[in-house]
């Protein structure tokens, strides 16, 4: 799509390769990225970006705009990837498997929402770290100190929320020295988990109107997404299916 390899997989298939990846690569660490247009638009404006997103180990399709572009090359994807979904999908996996989560990224009080809300819906949950980095370049001592912090805290699973693309970067960047087994960026999921930004209903989403929702919340932050980045998302994609069908 546009040049980036994208898995056309359901949440449940997610948590199949979750499992799979602890039980038999436990200390190989696995970076899975998950964005729609915004990542995609990304990748095909700046070739660097491009080959850290077709390096992940898994790419799931966030964004209902992404789903239909997959349908029109002939994947039958019935729903999006969520980033919300599939922590939560996690989460419920987790209780009964005890795996253990770290989260990096956003603000104190953000992680500190998160963790009151999350201990009260799943309450078996194993968090084992949050951490809030400062809003700076990190000098290499602290950034020594912070995968020295990840590696020794027994998770198997590593959220980082710190927008596309930083956290992608930053996986990328840091992969070959973490031991967690899976790292996953999740974009704006902390704030969403932590109750700062409400969440579309499902149905909203799913018909491809999500955009609309958050572009009342969060107007500075979406705009240019919405107006600039979505019609130019959907005029590349739209030559992009219909050269594959005329080559096939």
């Amino acid at each position: 799509m546009l040049g980036s390899k994208v898995h056309m997989v359901q949440v449940e298939d997610v948590m199949n390769i979750f499992r799979w990846w602890i039980e038999n690569e436990p200390t190989q660490n696995h970076m899975v990225v998950n964005t729609g247009m915004h990542g995609v638009i990304e990748g095909h404006d700046n070739p660097d970006f491009l080959e850290i997103l077709n390096s992940a180990d898994l790419f799931t399709p966030d964004g209902v705009s992404v789903k239909w572009i997959g349908q029109l090359k002939g994947f039958p994807q019935k729903r999006r990837v969520n980033a919300v979904d599939l922590l939560e999908a996690t989460f419920a996996m987790s209780e009964q498997e005890g795996y253990k989560h770290y989260f990096y990224g956003d603000t104190d009080e953000t992680l500190a929402l998160m963790r009151d809300k999350l201990m009260e819906r799943y309450p078996k949950l194993q968090i084992v770290d949050l951490h809030s980095p400062p809003f700076r370049e990190l000098t290499p001592e602290e950034d020594e100190a912070i995968v020295q912090r990840i590696n020794n805290s027994g998770a198997h699973f590593l959220w980082v929320g710190l927008g596309l693309p930083k956290q992608e970067r930053w996986m990328h960047a840091h992969r070959d020295r973490l031991t967690v087994p899976i790292a996953a960026g999740v974009g704006a999921g902390f704030k969403f988990l932590a109750g700062k930004v409400k969440r579309a209903p499902s149905f909203v989403g799913e018909h491809g109107f999500e955009w609309m929702w958050r572009l009342v919340q969060e107007p500075k932050l979406i705009w240019r997404r919405v107006f600039l980045m979505g019609p130019r998302f959907l005029w590349l994609a739209g030559k992009d299916v219909w050269h594959s069908h005329r080559t096939q």
